[in-house]
């Protein structure tokens, strides 16, 4: 049988460049890619939000008066929790975990320098990333068997600045951010997620894909510097029914834009939720080369809900297992409203399904 790629960019082969050395952490993940379905953990800030932490939690009041005088409200920086309340912090990866993940994320999402700025806590932002990575690392430890390890990424947000849009609707050519600063940002993120213990790296939640360039050419240079290197895996969120990210960018446009970092996976999470996300990652499986990923939100905000969204863990893991039945997934999970309860529906679905065959698999048979 011989099998017609859709693209050029299927005969892709994925090697890591010439100058770094083979993948030093993570090394099975392409290989657990093509074995089965593998389950990305949910929402780390769903489940921070239904702790109800009062401002003197976030600062650690109750251990700790390193940040009792800090100025400004700190209510509302997730990332912090990581030093202050780091048993919650833990609690949640070994609840993800129980559940089935795979993978769990570092709470790492706003833990640059950039997005500190906003709490007066840039200088924090390689504490955070080593501590986070840290109790990521001892959770997967614990959990880990011979038959299904565990792994940890290295979650590295979008920052709330970006570089393509002017925030002045009437100066067109304003930024409040530029490339540099964030590539400096990243890279202190990822040096420290990498001192943590992170098995991989994921830059998610693309809405600017100059912003995305940015954190992946600071993970570069990391790589080409240490001579370590680690799966990066890739996901944007679409923002609407327009199909593009913020920036404009078609689903299309933006996998070819970033193709060239040669991903581990390539994906969209959260925004839309998992219905109205089928038909871009139906896009993606048409063009992308190598594993699809998709971590939707529980479907569409409700403020009136206990999550903040409506979809229940059998409603949203109903759809997932629709994109595993029709092979269009390798890794999935949940983002904004999910919890170990929705993780744990979409594993338990998850274990009659097959990946979606990628890159090297797409070859001629006899």
């Amino acid at each position: 049988m011989k099998i017609n790629l859709t693209s050029a960019a299927m005969q892709t082969q994925i090697s890591p460049p010439k100058s770094a050395k083979p993948y030093t952490r993570g090394a099975s993940l392409p290989l657990l890619l093509r074995e089965r379905i593998l389950i990305l953990d949910g929402a780390m800030g769903t489940m921070i939000q239904q702790k109800k932490f009062s401002e003197a939690d976030y600062r650690g009041l109750q251990h700790s008066q390193r940040f009792a005088n800090h100025p400004g409200d700190l209510k509302g920086n997730n990332e912090l929790l990581v030093l202050t309340q780091p048993a919650a912090i833990r609690q949640i990866h070994d609840e993800y975990l129980a559940a089935g993940a795979d993978i769990i994320e570092t709470n790492t999402f706003g833990a640059t320098s950039i997005a500190q700025e906003d709490y007066k806590m840039p200088e924090l932002a390689r504490e955070m990333n080593v501590t986070a990575a840290q109790l990521a690392r001892a959770a997967c430890d614990q959990y880990s068997t011979p038959d299904k390890p565990r792994f940890v990424a290295g979650a590295i947000g979008p920052t709330p600045k970006t570089a393509s849009i002017s925030p002045d609707v009437n100066d067109p050519g304003a930024r409040n951010v530029h490339f540099d600063a964030l590539r400096k940002a990243y890279r202190e993120q990822a040096e420290a997620l990498f001192e943590g213990g992170s098995d991989l790296f994921l830059v998610e939640t693309i809405f600017d894909t100059l912003n995305a360039k940015a954190a992946l050419f600071a993970l570069d240079e990391f790589f080409e510097e240490s001579g370590e290197r680690l799966p990066v895996m890739i996901s944007g969120t679409v923002t609407d029914a327009s199909g593009r990210i913020l920036s404009g960018q078609t689903v299309e446009a933006f996998w070819n834009s970033l193709r060239h970092i040669k991903p581990l996976t390539f994906g969209l999470n959260c925004a839309l939720g998992a219905a109205l996300m089928r038909p871009y990652i139906a896009e993606l499986v048409r063009v992308c080369d190598v594993a699809i990923s998709c971590y939707p939100n529980a479907g569409l905000p409700n403020p009136m809900s206990d999550t903040g969204f409506d979809e229940t863990p059998e409603v949203t893991s109903s759809l997932i297992d629709e994109f595993a039945r029709d092979h269009l997934v390798n890794l999935v999970g949940g983002c904004c409203g999910t919890t170990p309860e929705h993780i744990r529906a979409i594993a338990q679905a998850m274990t009659k399904r097959k990946p979606r065959p990628f890159y090297t698999e797409l070859k001629e048979e006899t």
